[in-house]
């Protein structure tokens, strides 16, 4: 029997047979999807529960701006092929799975199999009684050092926030400043909004002014760095909202203050430009929290226009590929810098500590401070002390989801229902958020 309308033929419905290569033990009974935002958040949680009482794995699917979208992805189309599989067979699950809907990757069948795959390394770690790192080839460092978000109206307000960070022991701080009368990436409170959600969720956007902002910037950047020393590590995200030549004149202007790295200088469609970035600035390079495809990143870093990579975990579909692609930056000098902010749940900033733990190049992360309805949601958050990000031992990834007290935060009444809303240029010209 074939469809009229493809060149594929149609296969006859039958039961799922698991490859008779698998080891005796426990089975995936169910796989289940979790929706809470206790701080406002939209996070997605995978749980994949076995045959022996008690014991489950979760993963982290979070997609913020499209949920719902992933949810259905686990439930309707991964969930048929987990049932009972032996969760021990990471590898084989996530191949399967990832060619499974014929056109693959992209980031809501990324994340939704990254909930799975996060869910079996868990589960993984729990049967050997060990932390994941472990299962990775053990510690490469104690925890892993961090990078948190100073913000702020004017370089001066910057400068207290930073401070404010650096006295709590964080060495290393990505610097943001507000553009007036724009609504700028990363300054909260910029638009003077009494909102309680994150300010990428807003619905007021006014125009965006590139011009003002690739001036403001240096400046900001000159003050910091005659203001703070030499002692702390300053860092910075464009978030692709500029042209690439003046991304290209803002990390020349850059050079003098020594950043750690400066972040997103173009968007993924324009790779082109980096060979030309690499050629006219030294500053560093951090790139690839919209990467969902290795064809995207492949090039970059096997030609060493980048200094770190990163990208968010569960986009490219997990820790299954995140620990391949951490190997293959390593012969090219490249660095981790995994993508962490507040909408990563508490199971994918684990799993970001566990390969940071493991990976010999690993760089920095980014730092989320987690909420005290997200502590309770999560019992076992990893631990900040110190500027840096500690691992609890416990076996697996070491978070439990507290599913009584997920569901006393549900997702929050949006217009969009979580999507980003429209940035624009004065002229209404929609931009890149």
């Amino acid at each position: 029997m074939t469809n009229p309308s493809s060149d594929h033929t149609v296969q006859p419905s039958r039961p799922f047979v698991p490859p008779p290569w698998e080891t005796v033990g426990p089975r995936v009974r169910d796989v289940r999807v979790i929706l809470t935002a206790p701080d406002g958040i939209r996070l997605v949680v995978v749980k994949v529960e076995t045959d022996e009482p008690g014991l489950f794995g979760l993963g982290c699917a979070t997609f913020t701006q499209r949920p719902l979208a992933v949810a259905a992805a686990v439930e309707h189309y991964l969930k048929p092929l987990l049932l009972g599989r032996s969760p021990h067979d990471i590898e084989d699950v996530w191949q399967a799975a990832y060619v499974s809907s014929y056109w693959r990757s992209g980031p809501v069948l990324n994340n939704a199999l990254s909930g799975v795959d996060e869910a079996l390394w868990d589960l993984k770690g729990k049967l050997a009684g060990m932390p994941v790192y472990q299962l990775l080839g053990g510690r490469c460092r104690v925890a892993a050092p961090l990078y948190v978000h100073a913000s702020g109206r004017d370089a001066r307000e910057v400068e207290e926030d930073a401070r404010r960070y650096m006295e709590q022991g964080f060495r290393h701080v990505r610097c943001q400043v507000a553009v007036p009368g724009s609504s700028t990436y990363g300054v909260a409170g910029a638009l003077d909004s009494e909102e309680p959600h994150p300010a990428h969720l807003r619905l007021r956007q006014e125009a965006w002014d590139p011009a003002a902002y690739v001036r403001i910037v240096p400046r900001l950047f000159e003050h910091l760095r005659s203001a703070l020393g030499d002692e702390v590590e300053l860092l910075h995200d464009i978030h692709e909202r500029v042209a690439p030549p003046d991304a290209i004149r803002l990390a020349k202007a850059l050079e003098p203050y020594r950043l750690f790295f400066l972040e997103d200088p173009f968007a993924p469609e324009e790779n082109g430009w980096f060979p030309l970035l690499r050629q006219q600035a030294a500053v560093p390079i951090a790139m690839g929290e919209l990467y969902s495809n290795p064809a995207e990143y492949v090039p970059l870093i096997k030609d060493r226009l980048i200094d770190f990579i990163r990208v968010h975990v569960s986009d490219i579909g997990g820790l299954t590929p995140a620990r391949k692609l951490a190997a293959f930056c390593e012969f090219f000098g490249v660095r981790t810098a995994w993508h962490g902010p507040g909408d990563v749940s508490p199971v994918g900033h684990a799993a970001n500590l566990h390969l940071d733990l493991a990976c010999p190049n690993f760089g920095i992360q980014e730092a989320h401070l987690f909420g005290e309805r997200t502590r309770e949601v999560f019992p076992g958050c990893p631990e900040i002390r110190d500027g840096m990000l500690w691992a609890n031992e416990v076996p697996g990834l070491g978070v439990e989801l507290d599913e009584a007290a997920a569901a006393r935060y549900p997702f929050p009444e949006h217009p969009l229902n979580g999507a980003w809303p429209p940035v624009r240029l004065a002229d209404g010209t929609v931009q890149r958020p």
